[in-house]
């Protein structure tokens, strides 16, 4: 009887471990993978069988978003925070989402969507004043936005300063946006290079530091940047994905800006910050470019084949195939 018991109860943690082992991913796996169709399909799934899921229906609204559907990512981040109105980040996600759509449309409506935008963004710091993101969401906001619209730059310094002490390299990074602003280049110039000797992920900053110089036209400092970004330790596997988005930009060097997609894409460790599925269509655009339209339709494809409902993919392969 003892050995029976003992060997049973060794079968069920072998099912156990075997069931872990084959556990389908999260959603928010999914999503960081740039699966975003299957990521959708479980989220909608979940909300069916308890329609009281505010996480669900935050998760849909940044699958959503991820796909450029401002309406249906306004709308699920809508059911979130009405679900958890004290959750920061479904504010800021939320905030996010009224200000892509804003981003999209005429003036008019970009006018009305800006209340939101910044009432969003505002309740996500006062809700949690350490949210770094929502802080430099709303600065960003501030700088952007004019007075009437509850702009100004004041406000930006003032969340500026507060990030000073939890963020030092996002308070440097508006300054320097605040003044390349005010046409103090010089100014700019050494904050983007102070954010870059207080981050956390210097990377990030170096790349903001060559979009600086992209703008600035200084297209040589542009690309030693971007090195700089893509020899930093321990970097961030997205780094590859948002120097190719610089280089691109700028029209220069796109052999450099396929091999990072190659490889980005390659690695198996895309992040929600650069989908895969995004990393795919942007090397379709750059092979584009470069003539390649056997190559881009192909790209065009894999972006499709993990994000089905992506517009501009779809609009892309259409376009190839005329």
């Amino acid at each position: 009887m003892i050995r029976k018991v003992v060997f049973r109860a060794g079968l069920v943690l072998l099912l156990l471990s075997s069931a872990f082992a084959t556990a389908s991913p999260s959603p928010n796996d999914l999503i960081a993978n740039g699966r975003i169709t299957e990521a959708a399909a479980s989220l909608r799934a979940r909300i069916q069988a308890n329609p009281r899921d505010a996480e669900a229906y935050h998760l849909l609204g940044r699958a959503e978003y991820a796909l450029q559907h401002w309406d249906q990512a306004i709308s699920n981040g809508e059911r979130a925070v009405a679900m958890q109105p004290n959750n920061s980040d479904y504010h800021l996600w939320l905030g996010r989402a009224y200000g892509a759509k804003a981003d999209a449309s005429n003036f008019i409506t970009a006018a009305d969507l800006a209340g939101k935008v910044r009432d969003q963004f505002e309740r996500a710091v006062q809700l949690n004043g350490n949210n770094t993101g929502a802080r430099a969401d709303l600065a960003e906001f501030y700088m952007s936005a004019p007075g009437f619209m509850g702009g100004g730059k004041d406000k930006a310094r003032a969340q500026a300063e507060q990030l000073l002490k939890t963020d030092p390299a996002a308070a440097h990074w508006i300054y320097g946006m605040l003044a390349e602003k005010d046409k103090k280049y010089p100014v700019a110039e050494q904050e983007f290079k102070a954010s870059v000797k207080t981050a956390d992920d210097p990377a990030t900053r170096w790349l903001d530091l060559a979009s600086f110089y992209r703008r600035r036209g200084r297209m040589t400092e542009m690309e030693d940047a971007v090195n700089n970004a893509l020899h930093v330790p321990g970097r961030q596997p997205h780094t590859l994905y948002d120097a190719a988005i610089v280089l691109f930009r700028s029209g220069r060097n796109f052999n450099g800006a396929v091999e990072m997609l190659r490889n980005y894409i390659g690695s198996g460790d895309p992040t929600e910050e650069a989908p895969a599925f995004q990393a795919h269509y942007l090397l379709g655009m750059v092979l584009e470019k470069m003539g390649d339209r056997t190559g881009a339709a192909q790209e065009y494809r894999a972006s499709l084949a993990l994000a089905k409902d992506f517009q501009r993919a779809q609009s892309a392969l259409k376009h190839l195939e005329r």
